[in-house]
């Protein structure tokens, strides 16, 4: 009686064994560490994306405004000219915001209501 016992309990824990999932260890690993997804280098219009603390830097698409050329003077006035000229950043509307890249880098931005534009 006692062998029997003994022999059913051996077989028990011997399928209990077999049962464990043979990767649970790499499982645990790939918790540990999860992957990220590679960074994308231009953005869908070909022109580069930039990032800063591996965060990606929004890209608003340039849309002309009511006020653009005002804007552009405005711009000018205070020594900035841009290639794509000032861009309507907000929806439009009564109040309107509008920005400009200057050749040296620095960025213009104007606010416009009921077209009555002043530098920010």
């Amino acid at each position: 009686m006692k062998r029997s016992l003994i022999l059913l309990l051996c077989g028990t824990s011997l399928l209990n064994a077999c049962s464990l999932p043979a990767s649970r260890g790499k499982v645990r690993e790939e918790a540990a560490a999860p992957r990220k997804p590679a960074l994308r280098t231009t953005a869908d219009d070909g022109t580069p994306i930039s990032y800063v603390d591996g965060v990606e830097i929004q890209k608003v698409p340039f849309r002309a405004g009511v006020s653009s050329a005002t804007v552009e003077n405005l711009a000018k006035q205070q020594g900035c000219q841009g290639g794509w000229g000032a861009g309507l950043v907000s929806e439009p509307g009564p109040v309107e915001v509008y920005r400009m890249t200057c050749e040296n880098g620095k960025v213009f931005m104007a606010r416009c209501e009921l077209k009555q534009c002043k530098a920010m």
